[in-house]
């Protein structure tokens, strides 16, 4: 009896896999994120920067490294529902599950006629950051907030 439940283990497990090999979990990216602010909005995500592709990590001059993650800012202006190009000043901080905060510096970067806002800043695998941006544009200040897990 003991051999037929065991036999019956196996075939069922054998049955579930399909035959299938197990495989490595795939990075799927998280969705870009945005807010409006009236006329000020601002796109922003954070993503490893092993997950760019060399033309866009060249593009912005980042080196693609296991423990360091890409933070983007982009500030637009709306006309007539219309995304424009707009100016500001990007700060920002990111707190990791222990409450660690990290200061994040920008480097500004041309893309066409729009600019985007570029900071790296220190990873750990499969933790979660918390990030506080603050965005200063024509005379005022935005505050973003928002969440990524790696």
């Amino acid at each position: 009896m003991k051999h037929f439940l065991l036999l019956l283990l196996i075939l069922l497990i054998t049955a579930c896999s399909a035959g299938e090999k197990p495989r490595a979990a795939e990075f799927v990216p998280p969705a870009a994120s945005s807010a409006n602010f009236g006329d000020l909005r601002v796109h922003y995500n954070a993503l490893p920067t092993l997950s760019l592709n060399e033309a866009v990590a060249r593009e912005y001059g980042v080196n693609k490294d296991a423990a360091s993650a890409m933070l983007v800012i982009a500030i637009r202006r709306l006309e007539n529902g219309e995304e424009v190009a707009a100016e500001g000043e990007v700060s920002a901080e990111a707190f990791d599950l222990q409450g660690a905060r990290q200061h994040i510096e920008f480097s500004v970067v041309k893309t066409g006629e729009y600019t985007d806002h570029i900071g790296i800043f220190r990873i750990q695998a499969r933790d979660s950051y918390r990030f506080e941006v603050m965005i200063k544009s024509n005379g005022r200040t935005e505050k973003v907030k928002f969440q990524r897990n790696f």
